[in-house]
């Protein structure tokens, strides 16, 4: 429920030790380019960096002894080579290097996975927005009825955000994800002088980008990919909290596709794919707070903040692939209820109007005079059980002010929306030239 199949497959055990072993063959290849290692001797290693070749349950059981897997596996994989190659397997590098960079290819291959669900998230909320962006509905503030706005400008919300949080992990994705390679004290001193230049090969070997200096104790990269998915997950959830609300029973304004059923009541509809978006969305901010509380690392190599990353990271990842796949899934099938809009938007009888009324009445009356005399009028309507729109028109008060044709105009939902429709071709207009970047 809190992944996907393919986010799943990508983090496994199996996917981890298939970006540590990608590490070792382009490290090779890498220091073959630089003249640091046969040329023969990185392509023996290359063959037999897959995992295929590897037993992953004995490397992570033997993982424990040395809080490090990556012992294990350069050991195991030592073993296969002949013994030509088997002096530079390894060169140079850290068990961290190994790791960290594993992790940048992980998110990687990850975030391609959930960016493209957002991508097909923020289509369909364009879609919606353009099919409802005159579908009248009342805009709530504190749970309460507040002014009329339309269906179509909550979805031009939510397509921003999506929109957002797409360009923030793609920057995230082309440019902080940076190979990690620094050796054991981060100076690379087994390489002599020619270790800056390896970094920039094994960089370009992998795809990933090149830093300044290696990252060991500065985990401001991490920090940056575990916000920046944070903040997609809170735009996430806020998409299907929406979802829950307009779908109550007593609301009726939207509704799941495909609704889930109950156990025990078998009348029941629910938004099971809203629930499980804000599942996996509540979950986030945990994980976030875990991997920015692991920032601040001791020297120039942690003693147990590095390692306290990996399953915060690898579990982040999968839960915002699920919310955005289920998302994706979620708005596509949404079904959208204009009528039932429609009667809640008539449930105080035209009070929600208060306002525009009053701003009718305040060039004549002044602003306190006009707000007051409304307000009158509001509670006279509740009293009597009449509508804010009869009240209005039978005060003398008004009537010297405004003719019949005004205060109907003043009372009518559709008439008093300001600039959401011009909010929505915004959203509309900016989704579009994001796509053609």
């Amino acid at each position: 429920m809190f992944s996907t199949p393919a986010a799943t497959e990508r983090t496994s055990a199996a996917a981890w030790l298939q970006a540590m072993l990608d590490f070792e063959s382009a490290l090779a290849a890498a220091q073959a380019e630089a003249g640091i290692v046969p040329v023969t001797a990185a392509e023996e290693i290359a063959r037999h960096c897959r995992v295929e070749l590897f037993d992953v349950d004995s490397i992570a059981e033997r993982a424990v002894s040395s809080a490090t897997p990556v012992i294990a596996l350069v050991r195991d994989l030592t073993a296969l080579l002949d013994a030509d190659a088997k002096p530079h397997v390894h060169r140079g590098a850290t068990s961290q290097d190994v790791i960290d960079t594993a992790a940048m290819l992980i998110a990687r291959d990850v975030l391609g996975l959930i960016i493209d669900d957002l991508r097909a998230a923020a289509d369909e909320c364009a879609r919606l927005a353009r099919q409802h962006r005159d579908t009248v509905l009342i805009a709530r503030s504190l749970l309460q009825q507040a002014l009329p706005t339309t269906f179509g400008s909550r979805c031009a919300s939510w397509l921003t955000s999506l929109d957002e949080a797409i360009t923030a992990l793609e920057r995230i994705r082309r440019e902080r994800l940076a190979v990690q390679f620094g050796g054991a004290a981060g100076t690379l001193a087994a390489l002599g002088t020619g270790g800056v230049r390896v970094v920039g090969l094994l960089a370009a070997e992998l795809g990933l980008a090149e830093p300044v200096v290696p990252w060991h104790t500065d985990r401001t990269r991490i920090a940056e990919l575990a916000g920046t998915l944070g903040t997609a997950a809170g735009a996430l959830g806020k998409i299907a909290l929406d979802v829950e609300l307009h779908a109550q029973t007593e609301i009726g304004e939207l509704a799941e596709g495909k609704a889930g059923g109950s156990s025990a009541m078998p009348h029941k509809q629910n938004p099971v794919s809203a629930v499980l978006i804000t599942a996996a969305s509540r979950r986030v901010p945990g994980l976030v707070s875990t991997l920015l509380s692991a920032m601040p690392q001791e020297y120039e190599r942690a003693a147990g903040a590095w390692q306290s990353e990996w399953e915060p990271l690898a579990e982040l990842l999968r839960l915002l692939a699920a919310a955005a796949a289920g998302t994706r899934q979620l708005l596509a099938g949404l079904r959208v209820h204009p009528e039932k809009m429609a009667a809640n938007l008539d449930l105080t009888r035209g009070l929600v109007m208060a306002e525009s009324a009053a701003g009718r009445l305040m060039d004549a009356l002044g602003r306190t005079e006009a707000q007051e005399l409304v307000g009158r009028l509001c509670r006279r309507a509740v009293q009597d059980g009449t509508t804010l729109r009869a009240e209005l028109l039978a005060d003398q008060q008004v009537r010297k002010v405004l003719s019949e044709d005004e205060v109907v105009a003043a009372t009518e939902p559709a008439d008093y929306l300001g600039s959401a429709p011009a909010f929505v071709d915004r959203a509309l207009t900016a989704h579009a030239e994001l796509e053609d970047r």
